[in-house]
């Protein structure tokens, strides 16, 4: 129950975060976040077994982030807040920027011509 009156928010919030902090259930929103798509459809793209795979849709359905629908005998997903899509983009835009500062500095690092980086230089020969 991430969304109860009364709860503090930023208890909801861990549980949130909580529900989002397995590779496969990120992986199952992406693929929601271009559109709704069958189990079937996740279990191909993803890989992973239906069994598993229900396991973490439940846990993403629990936590209020994903709905499901019966269609005949196939189960449909989709994402219940578009802003998830955004949620998983604000991600990747950090996980960039860091990256970027990491690259930064090895760069910076490598292209050093102090008196540290010459004892190194000259130790690798």
């Amino acid at each position: 129950m991430p969304f109860t009156a009364g709860r503090p928010v930023a208890e909801a919030k861990a549980d949130l975060f909580k529900a989002l902090a397995h590779p496969a259930r990120v992986r199952v929103l992406e693929l929601l976040a271009e559109g709704d798509r069958t189990v079937g459809e996740l279990a191909d793209a993803t890989g992973l077994e239906l069994s598993h795979l229900s396991q973490q849709v439940t846990v993403l359905r629990r936590a209020g982030v994903v709905d499901s629908r019966r269609v005949r005998s196939t189960v449909v997903c989709s994402l219940r807040d578009p802003q998830t899509a955004e949620l998983l983009a604000v991600a990747r835009r950090m996980i960039t920027a860091t990256l970027r500062e990491g690259q930064a500095l090895l760069a910076e690092l490598d292209g050093a011509d102090d008196a540290v980086a010459l004892a190194d230089r000259a130790r690798v020969r």
